[in-house]
């Protein structure tokens, strides 16, 4: 990420920025103004400039946004340009739909390494991702230099399993279980629940209908 400190609801929607403009440059386009950003991803024109205002001058008043400049801008700042490698502990039912996902979407991210408890898929490759028994987890995050981990263990594993990674000098742990782990403030934790975000979901349909309002985006 850049240098200067941003609001932590403006680096959630950086990617989402950076996708769409890699699929304007791809279809030829060669500006884009704040308005036409705004439609396609579903965030107020204001929200955007104000978002972009914390990086400088990145548009032209009149004139909009050069799409390949803007583009080249955040693969910088996103670190697109750098191949990150993840592990992925725990392949059982999510574990797999990950493998099989593999963030295609991004050339940046690809899970290189998985590991699991089960014997039948240890040391076997699933979906072109080794996969190692858990007793090596320590061993070849440290051989293979992986410091961010997707963790899809059983919840009663999970804590267990991420003091294992901070062991292991894992730095980001994206944790898939219910549960809120425990860990030192030197690692940063992006916490996906995804039975709360559907209650979620459930919840504004059932007090405010249908209106498509982005909640995700507050600071």
């Amino acid at each position: 990420m850049a240098e200067a400190k941003i609001p932590k609801a403006t680096a959630k929607r950086l990617p989402i920025y950076y996708r769409y403009l890699n699929i304007l440059f791809n279809a030829g386009k060669q500006r884009v103004s704040s308005t036409e950003l705004s439609e396609a991803v579903q965030v107020d024109s204001a929200t955007i400039r104000r978002d972009f205002s914390y990086f400088g001058a990145l548009g032209k008043r009149g004139y909009g946004y050069d799409v390949e400049s803007l583009l080249n801008f955040f693969k910088k700042t996103l670190n697109q340009d750098r191949l990150t490698n993840v592990a992925l502990i725990g392949v059982g039912n999510l574990g797999h739909a990950l493998l099989n996902y593999n963030f295609r979407q991004t050339n940046s991210v690809r899970i290189s390494a998985a590991f699991d408890i089960n014997e039948e898929i240890a040391n076997t490759i699933q979906s072109g991702v080794p996969v190692y028994p858990m007793a090596e987890m320590k061993e070849q995050l440290q051989i293979q230099q992986i410091d961010v981990a997707i963790l899809t263990v059983p919840i009663e594993d999970a804590q267990k399993v991420a003091d294992e990674l901070v062991t292991a000098g894992v730095k980001g742990i994206m944790n898939f279980t219910p549960i809120r782990i425990s860990i030192p403030t030197t690692v940063r934790v992006q916490n996906v629940d995804l039975a709360n975000e559907l209650q979620t979901l459930i919840y504004f349909l059932d007090h405010y209908g249908s209106e498509n309002t982005d909640n995700s985006t507050t600071d």
